[in-house]
Order: C-alpha cells, then sequence, then structure tokens
C-alpha cells in the first residue's frame, strides 16, 4: 500500500505537536465551560467542530507510520479522540502500522463498517496480517466482498505459517519473460507509468511460472533495446521457498545487501516477492519479542492498557520470580548463625550475588543471539561452554581477586578475604554455566530461549552465590 503526499517530520516532532494540541484544546474546553452562557451547547458544539478541524488537518498530513506511533504513545482517551480524526483513506495503513497490542484497543473503537472499508483499502498480503486481528464476525463479510483473485491470495497467505517467508512476501509481483527483449519490458513500464515499489529488479519467468532469474533494472539502461531478456538476466540470483524460515531470509537479506528477492514454490514456480521492507519489520518484531520474552512477557504490552490487562500479561513470571526469592531467601535462612557470628558477611554476600547475576546474564545475551543467529548448534554447544566457563573463571579470578583485597583492607580479616576471592570465582563460574544452559533447556523443551531466562538465570545466580559464600563462611570462619 503506497503513500503520497504526507509531511516529512521525525515522529517524535510529531508526536510533540500532537500532544500541544490536544493540551491547547482541553483548556479551551475548560474555559467555554467556566464561560457558560444562555447559548452555551451552540457554543460547545462549534468549539468541538473547529477543534476537530484543526485535529482532522494536522493529523492526516502525517505518514501513517508517524500516525501510528502518535497513538502508541498516547493515553487512551487522548488516543481514541486522535483516531477519530484519522481519515479513512489512512485507516488500514496506521492498524497494519500499530503494535498489535495497540491495534485492538483501536478496532474495539470502530463499528464494522469501518473495519471492512479499511481493510478492503489494502492489498492481499496486508489483509491477511490483519485478519488474525480482526472481530471474528467481520471476517466473513469482508471476504465475501473482495474479488476472487484477493480473496485467493489472502486464503493462501494465510495459510503460511507465521515466521515463514510466505507469511511475508508480497503477492503482486511484476515477472517477465524470458524470451522478451528488453524494449518490450521498456514499452511495458511506460503504460504502467512507475517502477514496482520496493524492488530493485524483476523476476524472470518461463510459460510456466518457473523462475529463471532476475533482471535488474540497471540491465535496462545499459544494455541494448534489442537485447534479450535471457541474455541480461542473473541466473545466480537468491530466491527463497515460500516455507523457508524468515529468520534465515532476514540472515541472508543481511549478509548479501539484498533488497528484493522472489519466493518460489515446490515446483519452482514464482509466487511472490520479498522485499527488504517487511524483513525488516519481521527483524523489528522478533527483537521486541525477545526483550520481552527475557523478562517473562509472552505477549507485547500497550503502555496505556488497563491496569488489570497489564496486571495479567506480567502475573506469571512474578510468581515464578517469587518463588526463586524465596529459595533465596531459605538459603540465607540457613546460615543464620553465620551471619550472625560474623556481620561482616551481611554486607558483603549481595555484592557476590549481584556479579554473579551479571555474569550469568551476560553470558545468557551471547546464547541467545547465538540461538537467533543460527550459531549455536549441538556440535558447538560442548566448545561454547567451556569457554563460557573459562571466561567466568577468569573475570572471576580477577575481580574475586579485587574484592579479596577490598575486604581485607576493610575488614583487616585474611580468612573473610580468602572466603570472598573463592566465592566469587565459584560463583561466576557457575553463573557463566547458568547463562549458557538455561535457553539451551528451552529450546530443548520446545520453548523459546528467550522466554523468561533472565527470571531463571537470576534466581539461579542469587541462590548459588548466597549458597557458596555463605557455605564457606560456615565451614571456615565460624566455630
Amino acid at each position: 500500500m503506497q503513500h503520497t503526499g504526507t509531511l516529512a517530520v521525525s515522529p517524535t516532532e510529531a508526536l510533540k505537536h500532537i500532544q500541544t494540541i490536544l493540551r491547547t484544546q482541553a483548556v479551551e474546553r475548560e474555559l467555554a465551560e467556566r464561560s457558560a452562557g444562555p447559548r452555551h451547547d451552540l457554543q460547545a458544539e462549534l468549539l468541538g467542530r473547529q477543534q476537530q478541524g484543526t485535529l482532522w488537518r494536522e493529523i492526516n498530513q502525517l505518514h501513517p507510520a508517524d500516525i501510528a506511533f502518535i497513538l502508541e504513545n498516547l493515553p487512551l482517551d487522548e488516543r481514541h479522540q486522535v483516531w477519530d480524526q484519522v481519515a479513512p483513506h489512512h485507516d488500514g495503513g496506521v492498524l497494519l502500522e500499530v503494535s498489535d497490542a495497540v491495534r485492538g484497543s483501536l478496532l474495539e473503537h470502530m463499528d464494522e463498517s469501518e473495519v471492512l472499508d479499511a481493510a478492503e483499502r489494502l492489498d492481499s498480503d496486508e489483509i491477511a496480517d490483519l485478519v488474525p486481528d480482526l472481530p471474528q464476525e467481520v471476517v466473513p463479510t469482508l471476504m465475501e466482498r473482495l474479488d476472487p483473485a484477493n480473496r485467493e491470495r489472502v486464503h493462501s497467505a494465510l495459510a503460511f505459517p507465521d515466521g515463514s517467508v510466505g507469511s511475508l512476501m508480497e503477492f503482486d509481483v511484476s515477472a517477465v519473460r524470458a524470451d522478451v527483449t528488453l524494449d518490450v519490458v521498456l514499452r511495458w513500464l511506460r503504460r504502467h507509468g512507475s517502477l514496482p515499489a520496493g524492488a530493485n529488479m524483476f523476476p524472470v519467468v518461463d510459460r510456466d511460472g518457473v523462475l529463471q532469474g532476475i533482471l535488474p533494472f540497471e540491465s535496462l539502461l545499459i544494455c541494448a533495446g534489442d537485447t534479450e531478456v535471457a541474455d541480461a538476466m542473473r541466473t545466480d540470483a537468491i530466491s527463497f521457498h515460500s516455507n523457508d524460515p524468515a529468520a534465515d531470509a532476514a540472515h541472508a537479506f543481511e549478509r548479501y545487501d539484498l533488497i528484493a528477492a522472489p519466493v518460489v514454490n515446490l515446483h519452482g514456480q514464482l509466487v511472490g516477492l520479498l522485499k527488504v521492507e517487511a524483513v525488516v519489520d519481521h527483524i523489528q518484531d522478533s527483537t521486541q519479542r525477545e526483550l520481552l520474552s527475557q523478562a517473562g512477557l509472552r505477549d507485547e504490552e500497550d503502555l496505556f492498557a488497563p491496569v488489570w490487562k497489564s496486571a495479567r500479561n506480567r502475573g506469571l513470571w512474578l510468581a515464578l520470580n517469587l518463588v526463586t526469592a524465596f529459595i533465596a531467601s531459605r538459603v540465607i535462612g540457613q546460615f543464620e548463625q553465620a551471619i550472625e557470628q560474623i556481620v561482616a558477611l551481611a554486607v558483603l554476600m549481595p555484592i557476590v550475588a549481584a556479579v554473579g547475576g551479571n555474569t550469568g546474564n551476560q553470558t545468557l545475551a551471547l546464547v541467545i543471539r547465538g540461538y537467533a543467529l543460527g550459531q549455536v548448534t549441538d556440535h558447538s554447544f560442548r566448545r561454547l561452554l567451556i569457554k563460557e566457563t573459562a571466561v567466568g573463571l577468569v573475570n572471576g579470578l580477577t575481580w574475586g581477586g579485587i574484592m579479596g583485597l577490598a575486604t581485607l583492607a576493610l575488614y583487616q580479616d585474611l580468612g573473610l578475604a580468602t572466603v570472598m576471592f573463592v566465592a566469587m570465582v565459584l560463583t561466576l563460574a557457575f553463573a557463566a554455566l547458568a547463562g549458557a544452559f538455561t535457553p539451551a533447556m528451552l529450546q530443548r523443551l520446545g520453548q523459546d530461549p528467550a522466554y523468561g531466562s533472565a527470571i531463571l538465570v537470576t534466581g539461579v545466580t542469587d541462590s548459588l552465590g548466597f549458597f557458596i559464600f555463605l557455605g564457606l563462611a560456615a565451614v571456615f570462619l565460624t566455630a
């Protein structure tokens, strides 16, 4: 879906501008209410229309992506106020651009006719992206309104699993035949009036639609017009199968600096085009999901969602966090006598746990990234484990030595300093192991390696750090 004639401003500046308008209009309404006269209702109606007109003009000169950014960063009442003034021809584009969490609140604020009108303005692949979030009672009517070709494309797009190349590709792709000349292609372009958006080449197919290669746009400029496409095309171009993982395609786009790539089916026939804009969106969505997963958030959360909805999204892993914290507290409870005899233990033990937690999360971040990039396999995991354990030991020796000297300087107790040193070495080594094993365990269980991993690693490293430090102190320092 193309958008033209929009104002080029940064999203942050646009947000500030709209917020200023909303604040100003709120003050105007408050002043009008205070100075209510005999024609208060008429004055209020005129003021409301004037404010709506101002908001309409300001919001609809923006790109749908900027409108989406503004809506995501407004509280619910102001969000709905702005959404009511978004022009119908922008509705579909905005719904595609906003986050999944915010999209639901916007759809709830629309009636059936508005939803249908917004969806019908989109391309078939965009409709397929939107369908899972639409009210179920609207979808059959929407499908009936589509022409047979678009309806078939939407059904095909919905059939591809989430996270596959097929779920990201565009179906509306212009292809050329290998047995025509470049002059024929140029004449077609002139009749069409524009180059395909977001692409730098034409896929080349035979009479059966089987992909033969690609024709770069530059070949149309540098090759003679009577040259056949078969002689000007590239046969070594990268293409994807519709069922290939989107993550693999994203790595290929990054590695080979691709702008667009053809997508084929099992028979090698061209079925769509994968563009860099769809790949970038997929990478951003994956990155956000990974960040949320590490904190135990399965679903993306609207910052301005109702309290109960946000609390429910966070509850499961807060419960697990409570369990791990309780275990850590019981570990500490087992060494109450040692802490009573040596008060310094209470001061020093948070240091061991904190550094251990940081070490575990550093390893965790690297391993999760390795899984995301396909670098961690069963064959390489053992070497990775040895390497990270060695890093933990080196850091333990280094920073344990520093903390041992600091402890000796503060408390003038060689035994306590030695316990601090040994505890740091062991804790950092075990923390590195926990950081590597946790995502591997989740992967083996068929879960996202990032899902809740930070909470699990923190809980393990806290308990281990307390146990190792207090256990050594209880054995070697107490009577």
